[in-house]
């Protein structure tokens, strides 16, 4: 419960502080960087040496690869079809491609599985979600947010992403098996920890909802993708494909099925790519979500039993 009342209590301070003619107007910006070069890179180091690496982990680690792989080519057709400008289009593709898996998605699927179910969380989220948008969600990002980037122009932008470091420096310590100290990962575990209430606020400032915007029908058809159509795709994959069932396969369903990840919103924003629209996927996105994920439970268990 603690969750969720940090989840709506950061997202209204956010709405709150934008009434408060002291606090600076570029306050979401400011936020966002300290995110980016700070409690992301800290979060990584904190996870990924620790993460089991073996064959059990691929079905739950591919579920953010193929989510994100099919909004590019869900939002691709349509753009193309309809003339959509770029930026909108890229806009789409990372804030509805990437399930908010940690911070919604923890607290839910613990809740829900028990203690025990968190170690596959982490493996959906850390060299799933985390690493597709680290390579993939900014290379794309990069290249819609000025028309066509060159593959120098988008790798640079990879390779100096300080989350993607973090990762790679994780990674190589866990192929060596070793390890930070106990003081260090209690430092970087801190450190993680602002990224959830830091970016909810930053979400919060930049959510200004105009009733008479033309982003409604985006953030629709966005959510609609996010919420219904990602889950339904790794249900109809991992249950009638490959076979997958029991708890592990209503972890993946669910954790596709969750709102949008708050820092592909940032990242969205950071580029330039329709800000405003990213923020309000999060915003909406966040409470419908909770209506959505019963419907998927449903399905889950009394539609299907698995």
């Amino acid at each position: 419960m603690s969750s969720f009342i940090l989840l709506f209590g950061c997202l209204g301070l956010g709405l709150l502080l934008q009434r408060v003619k002291e606090f600076p107007r570029n306050s979401a910006q400011v936020l966002n960087q300290f995110i980016i070069y700070i409690s992301m890179p800290a979060l990584a180091l904190y996870f990924i040496p620790e993460v089991k690496l073996n064959s059990s982990v691929l079905l739950p680690v591919a579920v953010a690869w193929i989510c994100f792989g099919a909004s590019a080519l869900f939002f691709w057709s349509l753009g193309k079809t309809f003339g959509w400008s770029r930026k909108l289009v890229g806009c789409l593709i990372i804030t509805a491609g990437f399930g908010n898996t940690s911070f919604v998605g923890l607290p839910v699927i613990e809740a829900l599985f028990g203690p025990e179910s968190v170690e596959t969380v982490i493996l959906i989220d850390q060299p799933g979600t985390f690493v597709v948008l680290s390579t993939l969600g900014i290379a794309l990002a990069a290249s819609y947010s000025r028309g066509a980037a060159n593959g120098r122009a988008i790798f640079r932008k990879i390779l100096t992403f300080p989350p993607f470091l973090a990762f790679l420096l994780g990674l190589v310590l866990n192929l060596l098996n070793l390890h930070f100290s106990a003081d260090m990962t209690d430092v970087f575990q801190r450190l993680g920890s602002t990224v959830s209430p830091l970016a909810l606020v930053s979400v919060g400032l930049q959510l200004r909802p105009e009733w008479r915007s033309k982003h409604w029908g985006f953030l629709a058809l966005g959510l609609a993708f996010q919420l219904l159509l990602a889950p339904a795709l790794i249900l109809g994959l991992y249950y009638g494909v490959f076979g997958l069932r029991g708890e592990l396969l209503q972890i993946c369903v669910l954790e596709a099925a969750m709102a949008p990840m708050i820092t592909a919103s940032i990242v969205a924003a950071s580029y330039g790519l329709k800000p405003r629209l990213a923020s309000m996927m999060v915003g909406f996105g966040i409470p419908i979500s909770f209506i959505t994920l019963a419907f998927w439970y449903w399905v889950l268990n009394v539609v299907i039993g698995v």
